[in-house]
C-alpha cells in the first residue's frame, strides 16, 4: 500500500504561483526581525524581493492571514530575489483565503 503521492521539485514548482504585493515581518532564530516582501506565494512556498540577512537552508517563521504562524526555509536565492517552501501542508480552504486576503489586485484572483 502507498503511502500517498510523493511531490518532485519539478512538480512543487509547477504549483500555481500567486503574485502578491504583501510584506511581512519573519522571524529568525540569529537576525531576530527580518523585514521581507513577498511578490508570489504558492501552496508550497513564496518569493520574496529584497536583500535578507539569511543563507540558503536557513529557516524564517512568517504570519499570514488565514493560515496563521508558518515557517519555511530558504530554497534558493539569486540577487535580490529569495525563494522559501513552507515546512508543511496548507489546506486548499485556508490558502485561497489567505489569497483573497494578500493579493493587491482583485482582477488576478482566480474565481472560485
Amino acid at each position: 500500500m502507498s503511502a500517498g503521492a510523493q511531490l518532485t521539485v519539478t512538480d512543487m514548482r509547477r504549483a500555481t504561483r500567486h503574485p502578491v504585493d504583501y510584506p511581512v515581518i519573519g522571524e529568525h532564530r540569529v537576525h531576530g526581525d527580518v523585514h521581507m516582501h513577498i511578490v508570489n506565494v504558492s501552496a508550497h512556498g513564496f518569493m520574496v524581493e529584497g536583500e535578507l540577512p539569511i543563507s540558503r537552508g536557513e529557516r524564517v517563521t512568517i504570519r499570514l492571514p488565514h493560515i496563521g504562524r508558518i515557517e519555511a526555509h530558504m530554497i534558493w536565492v539569486t540577487d535580490a530575489r529569495s525563494g522559501f517552501q513552507f515546512e508543511r501542508i496548507i489546506r486548499l480552504e485556508d490558502f485561497m483565503e489567505m489569497i483573497a486576503a494578500v493579493q493587491p489586485n482583485a482582477r488576478l484572483r482566480r474565481a472560485r
